[in-house]
């Protein structure tokens, strides 16, 4: 390995030191704060441990439903028809109050689904996707693959409890973000406070919605065993966290403890851009290729979240194989710039290759080939 060092205080206005609050300790089972703009998390405690997540499921479900309508499967005004197994009574679950027989709409579903957390709108628009709501988990269970989930598993698309069915802090943390990043044309209806249907009017369950103005979703859950749910994301400016608190002893805690954790992420870290999209970050040689330069960065934005005021401490080494040799697409891992914070590892950060660099011809090879013996 090569190692190239570069001093990264140099790219930022030095300011005044500042030591950051202690983070708070929610009276929860388990916690996550989660910075979307950096895709860092700020705070957890217990973040894999296994929970059943009830409605919070319904996260995964949206993002499955949004994905279907995304590829022209469903649309908003779609008319669906309740099935009976769909709208039968599951125990005291949650419900939109549908119909057998009476048709209903997708974006009347959604509403539904999102806002009153109801189970009827989960199977029915279940059903329209894969036929049945368990064929809809193994979708759900394909996207929490793709998207790296390594402690969730889903058996059904409502949350009703199942020994296989669970879910963690950490993971529901990166769903919420991949629902916000992935479809932001239907975030904002988890920002709707009420929803009337069947001339039955309710409110959403998240009371952060009336309290903090700068929050404008996510979703709640409340098990069998009383054990309170939250799920929450706030934006101020240009910047979202998302906060993740479970198994509270009641819903005013839920709402005070994410609280709490919002503020200290807002007001204990700050959000910093490390290098816009497709800046060079360092120039490379490359061998055997038709430029013997080649050009490494990030591809998108790249923001880094750090306590606030200590910019200066930042460091940072930048590692790549040696040597690289063509042929390299744009896009290909090059490097890892490894970040100090106070002489301590934060965080590493993958550099890919900004060029397409092809493999030159076989004289221009031969003469690297020997060069490459003196190295």
């Amino acid at each position: 390995m090569k190692f190239f060092q570069i001093l990264l205080f140099s790219l930022f206005p030095a300011l005044a030191f500042s030591q950051p609050q202690t983070p708070p300790a929610p009276a929860a089972n388990s916690y996550a704060l989660y910075d979307y703009t950096s895709g860092q998390f700020l705070v957890e405690q217990n973040g894999n441990g296994h929970i059943p997540p009830a409605h919070l499921t319904k996260l995964m479900t949206a993002y499955v439903v949004f994905g279907a309508i995304k590829q022209g499967k469903l649309s908003l005004t779609q008319r669906l028809m309740p099935s009976a197994y769909a709208t039968r009574l599951q125990t005291e679950e949650s419900r939109m109050f549908l119909g057998a027989g009476k048709e209903v709409t997708v974006e009347e579903l959604l509403r539904g689904l999102i806002v009153q957390s109801a189970n009827d709108a989960a199977r029915v628009l279940a059903e329209a996707i894969a036929n049945h709501e368990m064929a809809l988990a193994d979708t759900m269970n394909s996207e929490a693959q793709r998207l790296g989930l390594k402690d969730t598993h889903f058996v059904n698309a409502t949350g009703l409890p199942d020994a296989q069915h669970y879910s963690s802090a950490h993971d529901l943390a990166l769903i919420a973000a991949a629902l916000i990043r992935d479809f932001p044309e239907f975030y904002y209806i988890y920002a709707q406070r009420e929803y009337q249907y069947n001339g039955i009017n309710q409110f959403n369950r998240n009371r952060l919605l009336w309290l903090d103005p700068f929050v404008d979703g996510l979703a709640t859950g409340h098990t069998a065993t009383d054990d309170f749910y939250l799920i929450a994301s706030a934006k101020r400016d240009e910047r979202r966290l998302i906060s993740v608190v479970l198994g509270t002893t009641t819903e005013k805690l839920r709402n005070s403890e994410s609280q709490r954790l919002l503020n200290h992420g807002f007001q204990n870290f700050e959000a910093i851009k490390l290098y816009p999209k497709e800046q060079v970050v360092n120039t490379k040689r490359i061998w055997k290729g038709t430029s013997s330069n080649l050009n490494i960065g990030f591809r998108t934005d790249r923001y880094i979240t750090i306590p606030k005021g200590q910019r200066d401490a930042l460091k940072a080494t930048l590692e790549t194989r040696q040597p690289i040799l063509a042929p390299v697409n744009r896009g290909q891992q090059i490097g890892i710039l490894h970040l100090k914070l106070n002489d301590e590892p934060y965080l590493d950060l993958p550099l890919v290759a900004l060029d397409d660099i092809r493999l030159a011809n076989v004289f221009s090879r031969g003469v690297d080939n020997i060069r490459l013996l003196f190295q």
